[in-house]
């Protein structure tokens, strides 16, 4: 088993790596392995709702790392994202990437377990990690939770170490996504039935 660890921040080093760094060791003392992929600094092209993918089976884009992302997914049984704290939420890049990945290849994603974690330097933790939780209710993945929100704070990796209980949470995070995956593995249930997508636009008639 590996869970991929999404580093959504373009400092390959920085505080979210530590964080995420952290969440790895939960997982690896149980077991588990984690794989770290870095969004980069390069521009990811906004999703422009073209539909292409549903007749491609791919996003019509391919020169950023969108793709790369999506396959690196499919070899790993869980996800982790992380993310810096930018005006309350998640940098543009990241959400320009999780867009266009959950959109276009919702079944990658599908029935995985998954969480969050993000980085602040005081403020803004709270709905940045709310923003990132909905890519994962809307695609039928488990959402792991810590033992308290799971964020850590520090405007530098060095201020980031201080944050002992931020920390704590993000190996305990780790913890709690090992047990998961080993839960899912020993039942080897298969997954609950779909029914058919009842799509509801609310326009009146």
């Amino acid at each position: 088993m590996n869970v991929l660890l999404l580093n959504g921040s373009p400092h390959a080093d920085g505080c979210v790596h530590l964080a995420l760094s952290e969440v790895a060791k939960g997982l690896i003392r149980s077991g588990v392995g984690a794989e770290e992929f870095h969004i980069g600094t390069k521009p990811v092209q906004d999703c422009i709702a073209c539909r292409r993918c549903a007749e491609l089976g791919h996003c019509v884009f391919r020169n950023d790392r969108v793709a790369d992302f999506i396959e690196a997914m499919r070899g790993c049984d869980a996800l982790v994202v992380g993310a810096p704290v930018y005006y309350a939420g998640p940098p543009g890049a990241l959400c320009s990437l999780l867009d266009r990945a959950f959109f276009s290849a919702r079944d990658v994603f599908k029935g995985k377990p998954a969480a969050c974690v993000v980085n602040c330097r005081r403020g803004g933790a709270s709905a940045t990690f709310d923003r990132l939780n909905k890519f994962f209710t809307i695609v039928r993945m488990p959402v792991i939770a810590s033992q308290y929100w799971n964020s850590t704070h520090g405007n530098t990796p060095e201020e980031t170490l201080c944050d002992l209980e931020g920390l704590q949470t993000m190996r305990t995070l780790g913890d709690q996504m090992a047990y998961a995956l080993l839960c899912r593995e020993k039942a080897n249930l298969p997954p609950p039935a779909e029914e058919p997508w009842q799509r509801t636009n609310f326009i009146e008639r």
